[in-house]
């Protein structure tokens, strides 16, 4: 089978994973904004929203769909970097640069994976099934359990406080729920010992609360 892989493919597959690749190298720019040091690339994020759809345990979801959507949904930011509400782009003006950014990068695929990964990008986009909207939760509990790490890191508990505020009334999923209950709770005790450490910031930029 394999010899009937042609060279231009291949090629064309060298260049696609060397602009995936650049999302290892592309940091979130909610944590740029706030000074966090060394911030995780998107990549990063990416890998740990497909363990959490890896883990979850709910038999009603099609878990394989949505740790594809985890590693797709983000994808076209190795071409248009992370685009953030503050960065004062118009949610269709994104959508545009982010399509013309998966064409590009499906179009250097063969026509059945073409189809799959733009697909996929397209239903995360839309929201159109229950395993997008269950990955769309995975992108905010993983946004605010990163927080939770760099307030533990830094040693400033809340600091990271409207990341939390920007996710409130958007998690629906049980488990989900219950993750987000014992991060909470977690949070809280480091908050007590620690105080409010909402000493603030003075950057005007707001920081990257989700990717809609």
């Amino acid at each position: 089978m394999a010899a009937s892989i042609n060279s231009d493919s291949m090629k064309n597959m060298l260049q696609f994973m060397k602009l995936i690749g650049q999302l290892k190298r592309v940091p979130r720019t909610g944590w740029v904004y706030r000074n966090v040091k060394q911030p995780e690339s998107v990549s990063d994020h990416m890998y740990r929203m497909s363990m959490m759809a890896l883990t979850i345990a709910d038999h009603n979801v099609n878990k394989d769909r949505c740790m594809k959507l985890a590693l797709v949904h983000d994808m076209a930011e190795c071409i248009v970097g992370d685009i953030t509400p503050a960065d004062n782009v118009s949610k269709a003006e994104k959508h545009k640069r982010e399509e013309e950014a998966m064409r590009h990068l499906t179009g250097l695929l063969q026509e059945g994976l073409r189809k799959e990964i733009y697909e996929l990008w397209e239903e995360y986009e839309s929201q159109t099934s229950a395993e997008a909207k269950l990955v769309k939760e995975f992108d905010l509990l993983e946004m605010i359990l990163q927080a939770h790490e760099y307030e533990e890191l830094e040693g400033k508990p809340g600091r990271l406080q409207e990341f939390f505020d920007s996710t409130q009334g958007r998690f629906h999923h049980p488990e989900v729920i219950q993750f987000v209950k014992n991060l909470n709770e977690e949070r809280a005790g480091h908050l007590a010992a620690g105080g409010d450490g909402s000493s603030g910031s003075s950057e005007s930029k707001k920081p990257r609360t989700d990717s809609s």
